[in-house]
This record gives C-alpha cells, structure tokens and sequence, in this order.
C-alpha cells in the first residue's frame, strides 16, 4: 500500500524546488493535492504534470502571508477533497542584507510569508484536520545565526517555536507537527546567492554537496506518514552534516 493513499495534503510553495519535489513524490505515494503558490502559471504546470501521471492534484494561487487567501485555500480543499491530513509549510522568501542596510519592509516581508504565512496555514488547516494528522513546517540551517539574513535567521527560529508549541496544543488529538531545517539545497533560492558565498557554504558540507530537493521530500514523506506517529515537536535537520560542523 501507498504511503499516503487516501490522504489529503496541501503543499504551499509548491512551485519549484523542494515543494515540488514533495508534490510529485506525495503524489506518487497516492496523496490528493492542494497545491498552493503565488506562482499561478508556474503552479498550475506541476498540478497538470501531476495530473496527467495519473495523481490528484488541485492548484490553488495562494499568498500565505493573507488571512483570507488562507481560509479560500483551506475551504478549497475542503470542498474538493472534503478531509485534510497533512499540511506540508514549505513556502518562503529570503530578503538578505547586512542588519544596518535591512530596511524594515525586508525585514516585516520575510516574517509575514516565512513567520506568519506558517501561522495562518497551520491555524486554519489545523481546525479541520483529522485525527492523527501531521504538520511539517520548515526551519533552516540559518537558525545557528548566518551573516546577512537576520530577518530570515529569526523567522526560522519562530517556526521553531512556533513548531513545538503546536506540538503540544494538538497532541490530545493525536496530531504530529514536526519541522524540518533545510541546509544548502539544490533550487532556485540558492541560485540567488552570489558564486562566492555560494561555494564556500557548499564547501561547509560534510557530504560534500548541495542537496537535492528530493531528500528533503523524502524526510517530508516519511513525517507525514504513519511511520513518524510518534515523532512530534521536532527539527530534523536536512543539511548533509553542515549543522555538526558549524
């Protein structure tokens, strides 16, 4: 049997890079898909790629930093697919700078999609989860403290928190929530970042390269699924070694 056959999951960021990744893998373990992203057209290609392999798979365009689009999202959902089971919050933005160059709308942009936008997806999915659901949320290797990315470093810890703290608030309901912490991976985010500081964070990597997103779908499966109902409040760092080297 499908990992996640009869479930449903949504996906936000599910565009590119590690969303996509766990959208086409959730999807070949049997998921019914909410796909969300502010990338309509870019969006809708995986849902279609998805369909057309034989999944199930809604696009939705979704700002996750707006309340109502989360509640049109959540309502989507459950009237395509009337149960939500596993809400993967995978979307997020970096706006990096040194701390006294930060203007305060980098600063409240990246807190709204990173921060709040993890928030409101857990909020209201959580309200019409079922029992023994499971919420992943992300964090990054950048909670240890980067250079240039405080706003960035400190909406991650906040998922943190904010992780372990829905942990313990849906654990009478026998819901999961989990978070994972990306290191250096392979997707379009990375690709932002100057050559030089590039490599050298490459380099910091003690297996030696960047990861490919379809680890990190992998650890997001496997925290989903029935094989992780036992596994709640936690950071699982997906960073090739780099967290025990820094």
């Amino acid at each position: 049997m499908k990992k996640l056959e009869h479930k449903t999951a949504i996906i936000t960021g599910a565009a590119a890079g590690i969303g996509e990744a766990t959208a086409r893998l959730f999807a070949a373990e049997g998921a019914r898909l909410m796909l969300c992203d502010v990338a309509k057209d870019t969006l809708e290609a995986v849902a279609a790629a998805i369909r057309s392999e034989g999944g199930e798979a809604i696009a939705t365009q979704c700002d996750v930093s707006s309340e109502d689009d989360v509640k049109s999202m959540i309502k989507a959902t459950m009237d395509a697919y009337g149960k939500i089971h596993v809400l993967i919050n995978n979307a997020g933005i970096t706006k990096d700078t040194l701390t006294p160059r930060m203007s305060v709308e980098a600063w409240d942009l990246v807190m709204d999609i990173n921060l709040k936008g993890t928030f409101l997806c857990a909020k209201y999915a959580l309200a019409k989860m079922e029992k023994g659901g499971k919420v992943v949320n992300t964090a990054s290797i950048s909670t240890r403290g980067n250079i240039g990315q405080s706003n960035y470093a400190a909406s991650k810890m906040g998922v943190i928190g904010l992780t372990r703290t829905l942990a313990l608030e849906y654990a009478r309901k026998k819901i999961c929530v989990n978070c994972i912490a990306p290191g250096a991976i392979d997707t379009p985010m990375l690709d932002q970042i100057p050559e030089k500081i590039r490599q050298s964070m490459i380099d910091k990597i003690p297996l030696g390269q960047a990861i490919p997103p379809l680890e990190v779908a992998r650890a997001h499966l496997f925290l989903a699924s029935d094989e992780a109902n036992f596994i709640t409040g936690q950071t699982l760092f997906v960073d090739g070694g780099m967290s025990v080297g820094i």
